[in-house]
């Protein structure tokens, strides 16, 4: 996801959005599998899958929104957005996920904050 963010130019970031999407469909059939229906990838309940991909969620959305494209969507990846409802509404997380705009909101200060960087330092 962050070569989305570092791509040099459209092509570039085009090409690192449809490899992101890859994954993505990726996961959604493993979601699949492992979910056999369920509302998360162990069933029933939030498990180490869940809070692995879930931690990673924020920032997908994130980058949804600052790049003006849907990864997760009901052609692609059903599954996935529906899981990615139920976590994120879920009470253990829900008053401690992000919220998609203060995420935006850092990565902007952290690219001018990097942008100040030399280069030797930026990677």
């Amino acid at each position: 996801m962050r070569n989305i963010v570092t791509a040099k130019d459209e092509e570039a970031r085009k090409a690192m959005i449809d490899q992101v999407g890859e994954g993505l469909a990726l996961l959604e059939g493993a979601f699949s599998k492992c979910s056999k229906g369920k509302g998360f990838f162990g069933g029933d309940q939030i498990g180490y899958l869940d809070i692995a991909f879930g931690s990673y969620l924020g920032w997908l959305r994130a980058l949804e929104k600052m790049n003006g494209v849907k990864l997760m969507d009901e052609t692609k990846t059903p599954g996935l957005l529906k899981w990615a409802d139920s976590f994120s509404s879920h009470p253990a997380v829900k008053d401690v996920f992000p919220e998609t705009d203060k995420l935006v909101e850092f990565a902007k200060v952290l690219a001018k904050f990097k942008a100040t960087l030399p280069t030797y330092q930026k990677s």
